[in-house]
């Protein structure tokens, strides 16, 4: 192999955006892309190509496509396109950059008068099967949510029919029941259904200019009934007068009436909820001049361990005491979305013991992105 073949084989394939790795008919390496050496290292040329990439599934393929009378083939996989003839294609692990990567590799031979080697492309599927197991989880949690709700109607409904169906004081206990477990499904369906329309939307900007004051006000207005009757008084400062930003009115709703529920129901033990309302001159993450509200509670808080997981799908810091609330565990996922459509950032600061403080940030003008 000439260092001018070297050199052309790998401009060859500097342009591809996958990492594309060349071997001649001993597999040793002779030629890498740009996105290779940025996953590899530098120094890759004239190496064996087990000392690259040490993974047994991919080295077989290797080893098959090069002479292919003297090694078993590797088994194919039903689940991927089938590979031009004298080609294998394969998903894998592999370590790379200091992480493990789920990668789909394609190995296939090539002509002699390129050394008659073998060229291995490498795609990236980390994002993809990362979405797949995110999928499953959250059909798996809705499954649960569902299921729990249904086993304990189901049980009553059995025993309405016989033991109890003369018994008019465990009929009304049990319809009760029933009643409170038909409607956390019902809140679990039109949260579902929410989170979908909010994701779906994500990505087009609200054109729509609201005053964000007098939302609050109208938020805080329709609030303060249910946290008087939980014992709860709601405090506001610096929402008074307007200031007009893009915004969708309904989402934004939302998202503080959302907040302030959270912070009555489990911040309540503190008495009092805050909102505030302030304006940032430069929120780097804006580019630009942005309003942030806080709804802050005195309540419990929560361990800082939490927090990054906090707008997780269904994830709950104390799963029985919130399920006996009535939540969901979608409600800071759906927050989390409406902003992210915003453009603008949450913000969460909690301590065990010395309560909560979420920070909405929107952007005080439409941008581009």
């Amino acid at each position: 192999m000439t260092q001018d073949l070297s050199r052309r084989i790998t401009g060859l394939w500097d342009g591809v955006p996958v990492p594309v790795l060349i071997v001649d008919s001993r597999a040793r390496m002779i030629g890498a892309n740009s996105a290779a050496r940025a996953m590899f290292g530098d120094d890759l040329l004239d190496r064996p190509f087990v000392t690259v990439l040490r993974q047994p599934a991919v080295v077989q393929a290797v080893d098959w496509v090069l002479k292919p009378g003297q090694y078993p083939a590797p088994t194919p996989d039903p689940a991927l396109p089938t590979p031009a003839e004298g080609a294998v294609r394969l998903r894998t692990v592999i370590g790379a950059d200091g992480r493990d990567l789920a990668v789909e590799v394609t190995v296939s031979p090539l002509p002699d008068k390129l050394a008659g080697g073998a060229m291995i492309v490498l795609q990236d599927r980390t994002a993809d099967e990362q979405a797949e197991q995110m999928r499953r989880d959250f059909v798996a949690n809705v499954s649960h949510e569902l299921r729990t709700p249904l086993t304990a109607m189901t049980g009553f409904i059995e025993t309405l029919r016989g033991p109890a169906r003369n018994d008019s004081a465990a009929r009304d206990r049990f319809l009760d029941i029933m009643e409170r477990e038909a409607a956390r499904m019902n809140r679990l369906i039109h949260d579902l259904l929410s989170l979908t329309r909010v994701q779906s939307d994500e990505r087009r900007r609200p054109a729509t200019m609201v005053d964000l004051p007098l939302l609050l006000r109208g938020v805080v207005a329709t609030m303060s009934p249910a946290a008087s009757a939980a014992g709860v008084r709601i405090e506001t400062q610096d929402i008074d007068g307007s200031q007009r930003l893009p915004a969708d009115p309904d989402q934004l709703v939302q998202v503080f009436q959302n907040l302030i529920e959270n912070a009555v129901k489990y911040g309540g033990s503190g008495g009092m909820v805050r909102v505030t309302m302030s304006r940032i001159d430069h929120e780097p993450l804006l580019r630009g001049p942005g309003w942030a509200v806080d709804v802050e509670d005195q309540g419990e808080g929560v361990d800082e361990m939490h927090l990054p997981r906090l707008t997780e799908r269904f994830y709950r810091v104390d799963t029985h005491r919130a399920r006996a609330q009535g939540g969901t565990g979608l409600g800071l996922a759906i927050v989390k979305h409406i902003i992210n459509r915003h453009r603008g950032r949450l913000k969460i600061e909690s301590r065990k013991g010395q309560g909560s403080r979420f920070t909405v940030i929107l952007p005080e003008t439409l941008t581009r992105g």
